[in-house]
């Protein structure tokens, strides 16, 4: 195995372990509903340094966790394949469009590669939650609307009750700390060669 290798492997294999802690930390901050993904910035970094595969890898550990830390359990009672898949294929599809952005603008820019592959990536993720809370949840989730004095309006209370503060801190965090992060192991990464 050559050496590059083993760092990648070591490389990866550090942020599976962050993404996962990150996920069972981050599953008791809740604002509203759900817990804020803080495991979003791991991914965007992970598919920075290492790639579209690596992003992909880290998008599954982080479904995977969050369906065995509970936080998907309103959702495992009412359909368990629709949980899975929802959990599952969000972030995988963020971790894999994270790393095609970045991969596809990094030799332009790549701080901006990275800055919009920390905007990619909770909008992949909370996209496809919402598309899999339409095609698998609409039942109950048109009864949390209603509860929560949204009326017939499933589509508002869907944005605004279910994902609106969520998402946007998760932006905000994935968008600030990714290209200060990935430029600060780029620095490191020089100034150790030199």
């Amino acid at each position: 195995m050559k050496k590059t290798d083993t760092k990648k492997l070591v490389g990866v294999a550090l942020f599976t372990a962050i993404v996962v802690v990150l996920q069972l930390v981050g599953s008791f901050i809740k604002l509203g509903t759900f817990s804020i993904s803080l495991v979003l910035v791991p991914i965007v970094i992970g598919a920075a340094l290492y790639g579209v595969g690596a992003g992909t890898w880290l998008g599954f550990i982080f479904g995977f966790t969050v369906l065995v830390s509970g936080d998907a359990a309103a959702f495992l009672a009412i359909n368990p394949v629709g949980a899975v898949i929802v959990c599952i294929a969000k972030g995988m599809l963020a971790g894999l469009c994270a790393g095609l952005v970045y991969k596809a603008i990094e030799n332009k820019n790549s701080t901006v590669a990275v800055a919009a592959s920390a905007i990619v990536c909770p909008v992949v993720n909370t996209g496809v939650f919402l598309i899999g809370c339409a095609l698998f949840f609409m039942e109950t989730i048109r009864g949390w609307a209603e509860a929560f004095g949204f009326g017939s309006n499933v589509a508002a209370y869907m944005i605004i009750g279910l994902v609106g503060v969520n998402f946007l801190l998760e932006m905000l965090v994935n968008v600030v700390l990714s290209p200060v992060i990935v430029r600060l192991i780029h620095i490191g990464k020089k100034s150790k060669i030199n």
